[in-house]
């Protein structure tokens, strides 16, 4: 399908992402979509104690509401917008979330929350949270086709802003929104769509997925009342395209519509850091052990980095364990010390450890001078004059989903057991894994809805 103005494109994401259902979904979209699950309770469930999920916490505990829905990792029951927020901003506190690189942002953290939370609310079944899920999925990253990469440079974060479309979508297919009321759904959340890059760093990241779950939720709420908005917000004058991007592509973002499935682009971290830092991270332990090297061996690290890094990720001298998440040297260093990069390892002391800032002040970064495709060239020279380089490249999925499964499970279990025990981690990981029989994902739930004091291990 090829299109080369912005006429009709809302409506025809709209008649794509709403003719979604789970008896045509083929067999790997299914498997990705239970990945992308199991990897956002492991998350949510780590993420759940940080101070900027306590914090959110409190508020939706203090503002009350009715008990529609379940706030992950601890025993509060609220709202489902409040629950929404909550569970948004836990799943990415630790920023160990999974990305898509077509909308350059985290694709489950703004969908699932919201999904969840109403699904909880409605005794929905698995297969048709499934379904849902994956409307959602091709909301946000289509839009992504359609406003990268002017968006993202410009300083939007494609969480916060992408999400709310997608958390809108994949709500509005749930609960089953006629064609005139998804618009109205989409338009909603194009007015609330937001989320800064500037806010990197802080708990303002995380709230902006927490936000677009929340706002999204609210957008199909509202649309099912008969709220009205622009039925055409993506091609209007004035509207989301012509307001957030200078690279507008219309026919990136229909290109294979009906065909392809966004989700099978997903990528999954394996380390609890921005995913810019990945290719670095996974370049320096590359060399560190092909060439057993020493933090007294280094002279220096040279980074060689995709343009977009030096704005997303280049936090020179990181003050706080957030920044140290979105700091190339300082990811650099703690992949070279022999620190794991686990949630447990990004602290306010080690960004301020000596030996750890030493290391991280022998980091050089720049920008690749070939500005174009993907990948990170890592090159450590030694005290004894030795150069040693590697090239990573991370932003093809995995082939064998299998062999990916086996990494997201050792990863959920990492996660899930210190907060709700070995007994219920293992149960909630293997309804994940038949995720489609589920006949009320209100039951899944509730295996999530232990307080970490009352984890049995």
């Amino acid at each position: 399908m090829t299109i080369t103005s912005m006429e009709g494109i809302t409506r025809a994401l709209v008649v794509r992402a709403r003719a979604i259902s789970f008896d045509s979904l083929p067999g790997d979209v299914v498997f990705l979509a239970r990945q992308c699950v199991l990897d956002w309770f492991g998350v949510t469930l780590a993420g759940a104690d940080e101070p900027l999920s306590r914090i959110l916490r409190e508020e939706a505990l203090e503002s009350g509401g009715n008990p529609q829905a379940t706030i992950i990792g601890g025993g509060l029951r609220t709202s489902v917008q409040q629950a929404a927020l909550v569970n948004g901003a836990a799943s990415h506190a630790l920023d160990f979330d999974d990305v898509q690189m077509t909308m350059s942002g985290h694709p489950s953290v703004p969908v699932i929350p919201a999904l969840l939370a109403l699904a909880e609310y409605r005794n929905a079944s698995g297969a048709d949270f499934i379904a849902a899920l994956v409307a959602g999925f091709e909301m946000e990253c289509r839009i992504g086709a359609l406003v990268m990469p002017g968006h993202y440079t410009t300083g939007f974060h494609a969480t916060g802003t992408l999400g709310t479309f997608g958390a809108a979508a994949a709500c509005a297919h749930l609960m089953g929104l006629n064609e005139e009321r998804w618009l109205n759904a989409i338009g909603i959340a194009g007015a609330q769509a937001a989320g800064l890059k500037s806010m990197f760093g802080t708990m303002c990241k995380p709230l902006h997925a927490g936000k677009a779950a929340a706002n999204g939720l609210l957008a199909a709420q509202l649309a099912a009342r008969g709220f009205t908005s622009n039925p055409a917000v993506l091609e209007v004058a004035q509207g989301f395209t012509a307001t957030q991007t200078t690279t507008p592509n219309p026919d990136r973002a229909l290109r294979g519509l009906g065909e392809e499935f966004a989700i099978r682009g997903v990528l999954f971290k394996y380390h609890a850091a921005c995913y810019g830092t990945h290719e670095t991270i996974e370049g320096v332990l590359r060399l560190k052990s092909e060439h057993a090297l020493r933090p007294s061996d280094i002279r220096t690290i040279q980074l060689a980095v995709p343009h977009g890094n030096l704005a997303m990720c280049n936090i020179q001298e990181p003050a706080t364990a957030l920044e140290g998440k979105f700091s190339l040297r300082f990811t650099a260093a703690l992949a070279l010390a022999g620190t794991d990069t686990s949630e447990q390892a990004f602290t306010d002391t080690a960004v301020r450890r000596p030996d750890l800032v030493e290391l991280r002040d022998r980091v050089i970064v720049a920008a690749r001078e070939n500005r174009e495709g993907a990948g990170t060239e890592v090159t450590i020279t030694t005290t004894s004059g030795a150069e040693f380089r590697t090239f990573v490249n991370l932003e093809t999925p995995a082939h064998d989903l299998d062999l990916q499964l086996t990494r997201l499970e050792s990863k959920f279990d990492s996660l899930a057991r210190p907060v709700i025990g070995v007994s219920k981690g293992n149960a909630l990981r293997e309804r994940v894994a038949r995720l489609e029989t589920e006949k009320s994902m209100a039951d899944l739930v509730a295996l999530a809805a232990v307080t970490r004091q009352g984890a049995a291990v």
